[in-house]
């Protein structure tokens, strides 16, 4: 498992009875988390005294319920720095498990001795982005939420990169490849965070298990001569990191040759030793980079 363990502004601190006890810089948070099905004793004393507790719904979804809890707040990753803030479905806008990805990527472009642009898609609020600009890139920023890609934004300036070579683009994902390809444009690395089901701006329909193979197949059109790295991150129930491996090997492999490799990302907790699991990522990497 690849663990985001350098963190020092968030912490996961406990886990039990189907919940999950954070802490985001100064604010304690308690969020639902499918993944943890035991049942430990609860001592820890953020239990009792967090900042907010999202509590969810038998009929589905959920609300939160807040004790001093600012609006918006931030906390930094390196020389990054995110504004967060509790929004719908228990989310801040940051899924800190990610940092193992952008630590990876970042060392591959640092040390590609060579200008790299990076696409990424279904890019939320820039946590990639972010990084891979920080390391040198420019980037192509695309997703389908308004909200999200003005957040990303609002990131970047708090973390000096208001002036960095980053294209900001609300689009459906799909549509916007298909037209870099008949562009002609090319890319020497590829990131994708495709959610389980969602909709485009004008009502597109994305179901993972259906439209992830074929968006792969085009984003290998999009690639350059000496592309550098591959990332597919995925949060859906039952698609194990072998699916991802899969997909990478059979469409970029045979292109490019490189190395493919995918496994579960995960976050440490503090209070027992535990890794909580967080969904998984394939990995491709270019020969000269391994």
């Amino acid at each position: 498992m690849w663990l985001a363990n350098h963190w020092k502004d968030y912490e996961v601190i406990d886990t039990s009875k189907g919940e999950k006890l954070e802490r985001w810089g100064d604010y304690l948070l308690i969020r639902p988390d499918p993944q943890v099905i035991w049942n430990t004793p609860k001592k820890h004393k953020g239990w009792r005294t967090c900042n907010a507790h999202y509590h969810r719904s038998k009929k589905g979804g959920g609300e939160w319920e807040f004790f001093h809890l600012p609006q918006q707040w931030n906390i930094q990753y390196n020389n990054l720095t995110f504004q967060l803030k509790p929004f719908s479905f228990k989310h801040t806008g940051l899924f800190p498990e990610q940092a193992a990805n952008w630590d990876w990527f970042s060392e591959l472009i640092q040390t590609a001795n060579r200008p790299i642009k990076v696409l990424n898609l279904f890019a939320y609020t820039g946590g990639a982005t972010l990084a891979a600009a920080s390391a040198g890139a420019s980037v192509t920023h695309v997703d389908a939420s308004k909200g999200m890609v003005g957040w990303a934004k609002e990131n970047a300036i708090s973390s000096g990169l208001k002036d960095a070579p980053i294209r900001w683009i609300v689009d459906d994902c799909n549509k916007f490849v298909e037209r870099e390809i008949r562009r002609g444009n090319h890319y020497d690395a590829i990131i994708m965070d495709p959610p389980s089901y969602g909709r485009g701006p004008k009502g597109e329909i994305w179901k993972i298990e259906d439209a992830i193979h074929p968006l792969v197949q085009l984003c290998s059109q999009l690639l350059s001569e000496h592309p550098l790295f591959f990332l597919i991150n995925s949060y859906t129930t039952g698609f194990a990191p072998s699916v991802l491996s899969y997909l990478l090997g059979v469409e970029i492999v045979p292109k490019f040759g490189g190395k493919v490799i995918a496994d579960e990302i995960g976050l440490p907790v503090s209070q027992n030793g535990l890794v909580l699991p967080c969904g998984s990522s394939g990995r491709w990497q270019a020969d000269s980079t391994i």
